[in-house]
């Protein structure tokens, strides 16, 4: 292929791409739409009966919904609201044993007319659970049989022929991602309920403490004011965190003693001398409930390797490394 057919190729790609860009965002801003106008009723009936039910959300959806739908449940579980996905196939041949009377079951289908789903619709009317319907289709089946229907605002797909679902599976995420998020909010959900439901990988890097994993007890490298710098030495090398931490006589951290501030002081008779002529005084210090990524961001911009942690009195309590963090996943 020559120069100027490879350039006619990259020419055409890119106007795909931003055609099928441009016409998602439309999608999203008629959703927007919807949401601040004939939505926000239905929608705010939607969060009330999530809100208050005991049970969990159950989301299902065939097709390219249904893997939307895995994604939808994936997110309420990760932000405070017990969910996942049942596919409508599996329902239909057991899996209906799974939903509970104190659920809400949230259907996805564009059209509203997906054969798979009629299972769960029949399952939740008999035992009269909550079913919430987000779909395309005014007058379809799911429409009618929901007790709260988000009414999702017609648009054209992405897809040149406009088949495969495009615009519409953006929506829908969209859609769940708002459903979700509203709960998270008005349950305060915070940053501490993320660790607990995030442990691994590194979002649970980034919302760990200080307090998780910094060093304790006898391995925190701690003198006293007085101690001569022969001894602090000794305390350095032993503990080997590149620093030593020099206490006043009410246990608070008045300084620290660095390889740097030795090398500094080499000229000077350094067997003669105190901690407190060489340490450098008000060290940086982070509380035991500073993230781990603060505790990361202080030690970048201060060009240091540890940070010791002390209490609401100054009294050092524990140490941090940065290999500490960067063994987290913290970088």
């Amino acid at each position: 292929m020559n120069k100027l057919a490879v350039k006619l190729v990259e020419a055409s790609a890119i106007k795909a791409a931003l055609r099928v860009v441009a016409t998602e965002q439309s999608g999203l801003a008629a959703l927007e739409e919807a949401l601040a106008g004939y939505l926000a009723g239905p929608f705010c009936n939607a969060i009330d009966v999530i809100g208050k039910s005991s049970g969990r959300v159950i989301v299902s959806g065939v097709g390219k919904s249904g893997h939307i739908g895995g994604k939808i449940a994936a997110t309420f579980a990760s932000t405070g609201t017990p969910a996942f996905f049942i596919h409508p196939a599996e329902a239909n041949h057991g899996d209906l044993g799974m939903i509970a009377r104190d659920d809400v079951v949230i259907a996805l289908s564009w059209g509203g007319e997906s054969s798979e789903l009629h299972g769960i619709l029949s399952f939740t009317r008999r035992f009269s659970i909550p079913l919430i319907a987000i779909t395309a289709g005014e007058q379809s089946t799911l429409a009618r049989e929901a007790d709260i229907v988000l009414l999702m605002p017609k648009v054209q797909e992405a897809c040149p022929h406009g088949l495969a679902p495009t615009t519409s599976t953006m929506m829908q995420m969209a859609m769940g991602d708002a459903l979700a998020l509203a709960l998270l909010e008005a349950r305060g959900f915070g940053p501490n309920d993320f660790k607990t439901f995030h442990p691994g990988g590194k979002l649970g890097a980034m919302l760990t403490h200080v307090g998780d994993m910094m060093h304790v007890g006898d391995e925190v490298p701690l003198v006293p004011v007085g101690t001569s710098v022969p001894e602090a030495i000794i305390m350095l090398s032993q503990k080997r965190f590149g620093c030593v931490g020099v206490t006043d006589a009410e246990s608070r951290l008045v300084g620290i003693i660095t390889d740097g501030d030795i090398a500094r002081n080499l000229n000077r008779n350094l067997g003669e001398r105190m901690v407190e002529e060489v340490m450098t005084r008000h060290p940086k210090t982070v509380h035991t409930e500073t993230l781990a990524t603060t505790a990361m961001a202080i030690l970048n911009q201060h060009n240091i390797s540890a940070l010791f942690v002390t209490d609401e009195d100054g009294a050092p309590s524990g140490i941090i490394h940065f290999h500490d963090l960067l063994r987290i996943g913290v970088a």
